[in-house]
């Protein structure tokens, strides 16, 4: 066999494989954590960075695969590592409002369904949490606007959080 015929082959599996991991992320882990009572919106952000952690990992595998080298492969990593330690001290950034995300997923008692109240002096609003992404929290007024709050913001700002009650 030639040399390209066995990347093929060897990226075919890494494909298969990627596809298996991303269905069992998605079924058997979801199944899993409902069996721990998370609240469906941490469920969400577990299966959502475990479906980037696989991707990656695919990633390098196939960048391995097809000829990569490992110095190659340490700089892409070592630069991405650097990204992430900037947002650590960027406001600005959009990298800060994912590792926002991850502080207010592990860290804060936010929830999917809690009324958020910023306390600002010169905008204050509220409204109820129904999506916590990456990059924003997204409230609905009472008067049904849709307000996407970026997640940096959060923790800069005083923010007042009230529970609703969860469904029975």
């Amino acid at each position: 066999m030639t040399l390209y015929r066995i990347q093929i082959i060897e990226t075919l599996i890494v494909i298969v494989v990627y596809a298996l991991v991303y269905y069992f992320i998605k079924t058997i882990v979801n199944n899993s954590l409902k069996h721990t009572h998370l609240q469906r919106g941490r469920r969400k952000m577990i299966i959502k960075v475990l479906n980037l952690l696989s991707f990656i990992t695919s990633t390098i595998i196939l960048s391995a695969i097809w000829g990569l080298n490992q110095s190659e492969i340490a700089v892409f990593v070592g630069t991405v590592i650097t990204a992430l330690g900037i947002a650590f001290f960027a406001q600005w950034s959009l990298l800060s409002n994912i590792t926002s995300s991850l502080l207010l997923f592990f860290n804060h008692p936010l929830k999917i369904g809690d009324t958020l109240k910023v306390l600002d002096k010169d905008y204050p609003f509220e409204g109820e949490v129904t999506d916590l992404t990456y990059f924003f929290i997204h409230l609905k007024t009472n008067e049904g606007e849709i307000i996407t709050v970026p997640n940096s913001l959060v923790l800069q700002k005083s923010i007042s959080i009230i529970e609703n009650p969860a469904p029975k």
